[in-house]
């Protein structure tokens, strides 16, 4: 079978010249046409034939164009080819391009654009809570690292346990000076100055002696209960291994990130070989254009698999990155709400006992409740949610979301 076409009519004139063609109008008023490129000169209309056929076969009326055989099949498969490609490299690029637009990704986390995500509201409105406002990272104070929100949250909480470990040392400094004062009133008690006075003088000044070492008793004890009430439970709340704990959440987050990272790579890797299987039936096609034969439809026709498979194998890779950012996220909420729990349980514990360090300290020393009024009145107004409200407003890294990477 051959391909046989008449001479083509004015309305041929329609139809653009092939990329490197001018035409050109000679002294007699006759069209002919110059390769820029090359420099060939011609007096027939050179055509880009397929695009003519295309023309053509929108409206064959005119081109009066004639196929025989198997070769219209085939001509029609090309066209519908080079259509679907083009179709879908167009819908991909759209589909990536408002992708593009509406998140965006952050060490390897996907978040929206704040202008784009107008309904995300707060896990727990108005309670500042540690859910919220630590998805983002953050650049430590030098600038030179990146640290996670999650890892500002756990260093709050090992900052919790050294203050916790100060107070107790602090206690433990003010319990030294009770023992010496009282020590040292006992030995004042026992100097045997005015011994020998008389009368009820005598008695007065023996009393006052007396109340020396009654004093340095009450000092003691005062001591004692310091140490067993106040600075031993501050030591001993959340013992040695209070710091594995926190390793523990902090390598179970991090290895969420990890997958998150490896997971995004995937996606990455997946969406360069669909591009490369988009190219390579976008040139098999372009084959079609000039060489027409039965391998090249085969090779079309598995480039179009391929291709698809690629779009499969993205899709397939993209829900892997969105289940693991889903684990992530519960994980983080879960773990920040704990984490939120253990620092009022810390807060309310240290209250408790220096609450209880003034109710010794007012039973020692009953004419000296005036210099103790101030800090009761300052612990009855300890309140853990305003703390953690101040420590979040100075401390957050952000509190957009996470969300679902789309294709």
């Amino acid at each position: 079978s051959g391909l046989f076409v008449v001479p083509p009519s004015p309305e041929a004139d329609n139809v653009p010249l092939p990329v490197g063609w001018k035409c050109y109008m000679s002294a007699e008023g006759r069209k002919y046409y110059v390769n820029t490129s090359s420099k060939e000169t011609t007096w027939e209309r050179p055509s880009c034939w397929w695009l003519h056929y295309i023309t053509c076969s929108l409206n064959p009326a005119p081109c009066n164009v004639h196929l025989e055989g198997g070769l219209v099949h085939s001509l029609h498969l090309m066209y519908v080819c080079l259509v679907l490609v083009i179709f879908f490299v167009i819908v991909f690029a759209f589909n990536f391009c408002l992708s593009s637009l509406l998140s965006l990704q952050i060490n390897f986390v996907t978040f929206p654009l704040p202008h784009s995500t107008p309904e995300q509201q707060l896990l727990k409105p108005s309670e500042w809570s540690y859910c919220d406002y630590f998805w983002a990272d953050k650049k430590d104070p030098q600038g030179t690292t990146t640290v996670s929100g999650f890892e500002v949250l756990l260093q709050k909480q090992l900052k919790g346990k050294q203050m916790q470990k100060e107070m107790a040392e602090f206690i433990r400094e003010r319990i030294k000076i009770e023992e010496e004062y009282a020590k040292n009133l006992s030995k004042l008690s026992q100097i045997p100055l005015a011994a020998q006075e008389e009368g009820t003088l005598g008695e007065a000044w023996a009393q006052l002696k007396k109340s020396l070492a009654d004093e340095a008793e009450v000092h003691l004890k005062f001591s004692s209960k310091l140490q067993s009430e106040v600075e031993k439970p501050l030591l001993t709340f959340r013992g040695d291994n209070f710091k594995k704990d926190m390793k523990k959440y902090d390598h179970h987050i991090a290895d969420l990130r990890k997958q998150l990272v490896s997971r995004y790579a995937a996606v990455e890797k997946a969406r360069k070989a669909l591009a490369d299987r988009q190219k390579d039936l976008e040139v098999k096609t372009q084959q079609l254009e000039i060489k027409l034969s039965n391998k090249t439809e085969e090779d079309i026709k598995k480039a179009r698999r391929k291709s698809t498979q690629a779009g499969d194998d993205l899709m397939r890779c993209v829900d892997l990155y969105n289940q693991a950012q889903s684990k992530w996220f519960e994980e983080m909420v879960t773990t920040s709400l704990e984490l939120e729990r253990l620092e009022v349980e810390r807060v309310e514990m240290i209250q408790q006992h220096l609450r209880q360090y003034t109710t010794l300290r007012r039973e020692t020393d009953m004419f000296n409740q005036s210099t103790l009024e101030p800090v009761d009145q300052l612990l009855q107004s300890v309140d853990p949610a305003k703390d953690r409200e101040l420590w979040v407003r100075e401390h957050k890294t952000g509190d957009l979301r996470p969300v679902d990477m789309d294709i």
